[in-house]
């Protein structure tokens, strides 16, 4: 029997990088009794962090699915990536939950990508509780991470409960909508009255608490004004709604290190974050019909038909293809006939399980709002989305970022370079925002991701799970040459060595052709080249294009007219006159003022508004152009500039330094510019040094 739907709460716990979120999902595990031992990042042992790349760095570099039980619900937690490089992931999870913890360090409070993550949920429109963490740590500051909170994401931020005691004081919460004390000892839980000492705090705290809720509700607010109090159920119910419609966001405190207030938090997950079908009372469940384009509408209900969509998928080079997917409408079970509507392919369910970290749970069937996986299917992909062959929908996938950084890389074996194609694209399966390509025109194979730890680790995974090593060096920029002028020349050929000769003669002309790519122009007349040779012509001046003129870079823009020539009658051939077009370009380009162009790209850069000057500066000295700087939520500032590939190839340790690690920047590919005289004679110069060692 699959779980009933309005017992199950599907929740992401997500914030920066070295918040404690999987320190509190290891806590939240073992107070349930979902696991035996509470396990810590430090010692590598933690149910979430489980891949060898983790546990060396100590850091979350991949999602991973748990589940527990509390107060007879299915709580499904998706213990999240933070730190920027991978922080894509956690995108797609949230679009599979329905709500989120978000961890703010009562330390170091709101951060860059705590603010990118936000954003994330809020575009899913996922309702978030914020965990406070860190509070028995020194210099600990509750109220300081209450005001950056409400600072940074504009939103009322309404603690639950308080913190009773301080650093190395902290003994426990204050809940002041019971208006009780919990004491934590070696992660047990005691009721107690409220200390004396924290009697007023508590009552103001209650008071602000009250006048929130009551602003949520017309009814409630007159009530309030009137001076009556609010029940106990009004109270509770105002929280409730104002969590689920995101009118604040509901606020408790502890330590996940230490075990202290995270029983309450879990309380307060099912108490303020929704069902699936509490969830889709709020944001209706929609797809289309790929057939049609209509919209269709999902209810989380059994009856329904059934609809699924896959979040994640990991590859094993052993197990196979591993699918997380969360079942919206319909139950799915075990060997049943589905379809991958996005794909328009048919595919038979294998065995299905939960996930507690590594750990299989086999099951039999899932319900609606159910989380669960399922190995060796055919081609699903991240986003696909699995519905009955008679009731076909199409759930929108998640957008993910363009990467931001590409290296070079070579097998550190010969022979190797099919191994390595082989592996990274099963990588690529399970990772949407790598980029493998190798370059037709460097001839280079090319990775691509969102930054150096994260194809560090990608290329660190391929030695370990396909037993390929590879080195990485920067990769070639492509520049690419242009003419700035006109220029007519002849090219001859003619050669006599016995038996059929030679010959081709044509007169082009070539001239700047901006943003036009190329165009081959015949202006012959009288037949002074036979037609049938007019093609070849071209496709020795398009072959010469290809090789360059100055530094070896395709040359681009560029419009060429063949306007007169001559032939013979035995001796010409289409080999004569495609060498004829080809050493006429070589002659009309001393004449053309051939340039080098550099690809310019649009780069744009969040940071705190104290490294602004920085980052303006920064971004100056690399050639770049800033084209405006826009005020963002939380005082963050973003920088919009135009600057040169070549500068940006290091950007994100650079920005890391710049910024004090809280500079976020992404970019895209944007136009091509000519490169500067000393930087050009610089380029050609290393191209000619290139050619002599090769």
């Amino acid at each position: 029997m699959s779980i009933e739907v309005g017992k199950i709460r599907n929740v992401a716990v997500i914030a920066h990088g070295g918040a404690g979120k999987t320190s509190l999902v290891e806590a939240m595990l073992f107070d349930s009794k979902a696991t035996d031992r509470l396990g810590t990042t430090l010692d590598g042992n933690t149910v979430t962090d489980y891949e060898p790349e983790e546990i060396e760095r100590k850091i979350s570099i991949s999602s991973a699915v748990a589940f527990c039980s509390w107060q007879g619900h299915r709580i499904n937690i998706i213990d999240t990536p933070g730190y920027i490089n991978f922080i894509e992931d956690t995108k797609s999870c949230l679009s599979a939950v329905d709500g989120a913890i978000v961890i703010v360090s009562s330390l170091s409070g709101v951060k860059a990508e705590t603010r990118k993550i936000w954003k994330f949920a809020s575009d899913f429109g996922v309702p978030r509780l914020v965990f406070v963490n860190k509070m028995d740590r020194d210099n600990a500051n509750f109220q300081g991470a209450i005001d950056g909170i409400e600072k940074s994401f504009g939103l009322s931020a309404i603690p639950l409960n308080i913190p009773m005691g301080a650093e190395s004081n902290f003994e426990g919460v204050i809940d002041i909508v019971k208006m009780k004390a919990f004491k934590f000892q070696g992660g047990l839980m005691t009721e107690i009255d409220i200390p004396d000492a924290f009697k007023a705090d508590a009552e103001e705290y209650r008071k602000n608490l009250i006048e929130k809720v009551a602003e949520t509700d017309d009814n409630l607010l007159e009530k309030y004004l009137e001076g009556a109090d609010l029940t106990d159920e009004e109270i509770n119910r105002g929280i409730k709604e104002g969590s689920i419609r995101q009118l604040f966001v509901p606020v408790v405190c502890g330590s996940a290190t230490s075990n202290i207030g995270v029983q309450p938090l879990l309380d307060a997950v099912l108490f303020c974050l929704p069902s699936p079908a509490e969830k889709a009372a709020v944001s209706p469940i929609t797809g289309k019909n790929p057939k049609t384009g209509e919209e269709v509408r999902r209810n989380p209900v059994p009856g329904d038909p059934l609809s699924v969509r896959v979040f994640k998928t990991i590859a094993d080079p052993f197990a196979g293809k591993l699918t997380l997917f969360r079942v919206y409408s319909g139950v799915l079970k075990s060997d049943s006939a589905i379809v991958n509507s996005t794909r328009d392919s048919k595919e038979k369910m294998g065995s299905m399980f939960y996930l507690l970290g590594k750990s299989h749970v086999p099951v039999k069937e899932v319900g609606p709002g159910e989380i669960a996986a399922v190995a060796k299917l055919k081609e699903p992909q991240t986003g696909d989305t699995f519905t009955d062959a008679g009731a076909p929908v199409v759930f929108a996938a998640v957008k993910f970022a363009e990467p931001i950084i590409s290296y070079a890389i070579g097998p550190k074996s010969r022979g190797d370079e099919d191994k390595v194609s082989i592996g990274l694209h099963r990588l690529l399966e399970e990772d949407p925002t790598l980029r493998f390509h190798k370059d037709p025109e460097t001839k280079e194979m090319i990775i691509s991701g969102m930054g150096q730890m994260h194809l560090d680790v990608t290329l660190q995974r391929l030695k370990r799970k396909f037993g390929v090593e590879v080195e990485m060096k920067t990769p070639k920029i492509p520049y690419r040459e242009t003419i700035k002028a006109a220029s007519n020349a002849q090219g001859r050929y003619k050669k006599q060595s016995g038996g059929r000769g030679q010959f081709g003669d044509c007169w082009i002309k070539i001239e700047p052709f901006p943003g036009g790519g190329f165009e081959f122009v015949n202006n012959i007349v009288g037949g002074a080249i036979p037609r049938q040779y007019i093609p070849a012509v071209e496709k020795g001046i398009v072959e010469k294009l290809k090789e360059g003129l100055i530094a070896g870079y395709p040359v681009i823009d560029v419009k060429a007219t063949v306007y007169d020539g001559s032939y013979h009658n035995v001796d010409s051939s289409e080999m004569a006159f495609k060498i004829a077009g080809s050493m006429a370009l070589q002659k009309a380009a001393p004449n053309a003022r051939v340039t080098i162009l550099e690809p310019i790209v649009k780069v744009e850069v969040n940071t705190p508004e104290e490294f602004l000057g920085n980052v303006i500066g920064d971004l100056n000295s690399k050639r770049g152009r800033v084209q405006g700087v826009e005020s963002e939520a939380g005082g963050s500032q973003k920088v919009n500039a135009l600057v040169p590939m070549a500068e940006m190839l290091t950007y994100a340790n650079q920005l890391n330094s710049l910024t004090s690690g809280q500079g976020l920047y992404s970019m895209e590919a944007s136009h091509y510019e000519e490169v500067p005289a000393h930087i050009a004679q610089k380029i050609i110069a290393e191209k000619e040094e290139a050619k002599k060692e090769a």
